[in-house]
C-alpha cells in the first residue's frame, strides 16, 4: 500500500466538486464501483487517457493489486478510493460524473438483502445525483436473475435503457473484460450487459422515499431457471 500510495486519495470529501480542478487536463470523469484486481480498470483507463478514472474498492488486498497494475503501465489518469458506494454523495458533487461502471457486483440473492444490491433504488438515486444529465451506468453481470431484477428497478426509476443483452459475447469477445468475465467466457457462461442513461425523468434522492423492495429474492426472478440450467450444461 505504501509503494502505491501516490495513486490513493485518502480524503475524497475534500475533492468533492473539484476533481477536474485538482486533476486537470481530462475531458471526462468515470467511476468504477468495485474494481477488484484492476484488469478492467487498467485496460479501460489505458484506452481513454484523456478521461479521469476513479476506482472504488473496499478490499485493500485487491486494491493493491489494481494499483500495482496501474503503476507498471505508467498510467497517470487513475485514482483509487478505499470507499463505499453508499457515500458517493460525500465524494462527488451534483452532475460531476460522466459514467459509472458496475461489473459483476455481489447479487445478494436473499430478499432481505436486496437493498444492498448496487442496482437497488437507493443506490440508483445516489448515482443519479452525481451523474450529469445524459450520464450513463454501464452494468455487466453473469447473474441473469440479478440482471432481470435490475432492469425492473432501472425502468421504475426512470432510466433510459440501451444495449441490453443477455449474451454479450455471443459472436466473440466484446469490449474490455474483467478477470471474472474472462474466466466466465472461457467456461462458456453468458454475460449480461446494459447501458442506463440519466434523463430528466430519472429519480434522484430528492424524489422522496425509496420504494420498499418486496418479494425480491433472486430465486424468484425471471430467467433464473434458464440461467441455472445453462450454467449446469456449460460446466458439465
Amino acid at each position: 500500500m505504501e509503494r502505491c500510495a501516490a495513486f490513493l486519495d485518502t480524503e475524497p470529501e475534500a475533492l468533492r466538486g473539484k476533481w477536474r480542478e485538482v486533476y486537470p487536463g481530462h475531458d471526462g470523469l468515470f467511476l468504477e464501483l468495485g474494481c477488484g484486481k484492476g484488469r478492467f480498470t487498467a485496460d479501460t483507463a489505458e484506452t481513454m487517457p484523456d478521461t479521469l478514472y476513479v476506482a472504488l474498492e473496499k478490499v485493500p488486498d485487491a486494491m493493491i493489486l489494481a494499483m500495482e497494475k496501474i503503476a507498471r503501465r505508467g498510467l497517470e489518469n487513475v485514482r483509487f478510493l478505499d470507499a463505499d458506494a453508499k457515500n458517493l454523495g460525500e465524494m462527488f458533487a451534483k452532475d460531476e460524473v460522466d459514467r459509472i461502471y458496475i461489473n459483476f457486483c455481489d447479487p445478494w440473492p436473499k430478499s432481505r438483502d436486496a437493498k444492498l444490491r448496487l442496482t437497488a433504488p437507493s443506490f440508483l438515486r445516489l448515482y443519479a445525483d452525481v451523474l450529469k444529465n445524459g450520464g450513463q451506468i454501464h452494468f455487466k453481470t453473469d447473474n441473469t436473475p440479478l440482471f432481470d431484477w435490475s432492469i425492473e428497478q432501472l425502468e421504475d426509476e426512470g432510466w433510459q435503457l440501451s444495449e441490453v443483452t443477455h449474451d454479450l459475447h455471443e459472436r466473440g469477445p466484446v469490449g474490455v473484460m474483467t478477470d471474472y468475465e474472462a474466466k466466465f467466457y472461457e467456461q462458456g457462461m453468458k454475460i449480461n450487459r446494459l447501458v442506463a442513461t440519466k434523463t430528466a425523468a430519472t429519480k434522484t434522492t430528492a424524489a422522496g422515499p425509496v420504494p420498499r423492495l418486496r418479494n425480491a429474492s433472486l430465486t424468484d426472478a425471471r430467467g433464473y431457471e434458464e440461467s441455472r440450467e445453462a450454467n449446469r450444461r456449460n460446466n458439465a
